[in-house]
């Protein structure tokens, strides 16, 4: 159980920080497509370029049209900040100093319902706006799979607590 603990403790600090950085970069890039701060445009303003602070180096870069960066820029961005803040969370379930929590199962329904319905939604509504490359439902069908396996797992976690909890009243 050594193993697990250290194992995801650090997971939890590596999506923890992931989480932040993703988070970080939607929130900077959003200030800086609304206020033009650390911002350049190429080709008479067809493609935008996103700047390190303070800089001219690009960052990041991407078309200059509203649907594009909604739905394709700062919508994965936001999405993957969320992603790796409640993998996180889940991480953090394994070392804490008891295993089956009700916090914990809530920490792994909410993982499994972003995984399970968030991903499809979000694909749907973009395409309505934006065309999308056929590689898109791969990411669907990952998403998916992962919210299935966490669902198996907070089913698992849930009688975990059950018993544990019955144990608890025969001692």
């Amino acid at each position: 159980m050594k193993t697990t603990h250290l194992v995801s403790k650090i997971l939890f600090y590596i999506t923890r920080f992931l989480a932040v950085l993703y988070f970080s970069l939607a929130a900077y890039s959003a200030l800086a497509l609304t206020t033009g701060w650390f911002l350049n445009f190429r080709e008479g303003g067809k493609y935008f370029q996103i700047c390190y602070p303070f800089t001219n180096h690009p960052l990041m870069l991407g078309d200059y049209n509203t649907p594009y960066i909604i739905f394709e820029f700062l919508s994965p961005l936001s999405l993957y900040g969320l992603f790796f803040l409640l993998i996180s969370n889940v991480f953090k379930v394994f070392f804490q100093p008891k295993l089956f929590t009700q916090n914990g199962i809530t920490h792994l329904r909410q993982f499994y319902l972003a995984n399970l319905f968030i991903p499809g939604i979000v694909i749907l509504l973009s395409s309505i706006f934006v065309s999308l490359d056929n590689e898109v439902a791969i990411f669907i069908v990952l998403h998916f799979m992962l919210g299935v396996f966490a669902y198996f797992l907070a089913t698992i976690f849930k009688q975990g607590l059950n018993l544990q909890n019955e144990q608890d009243l025969f001692i």
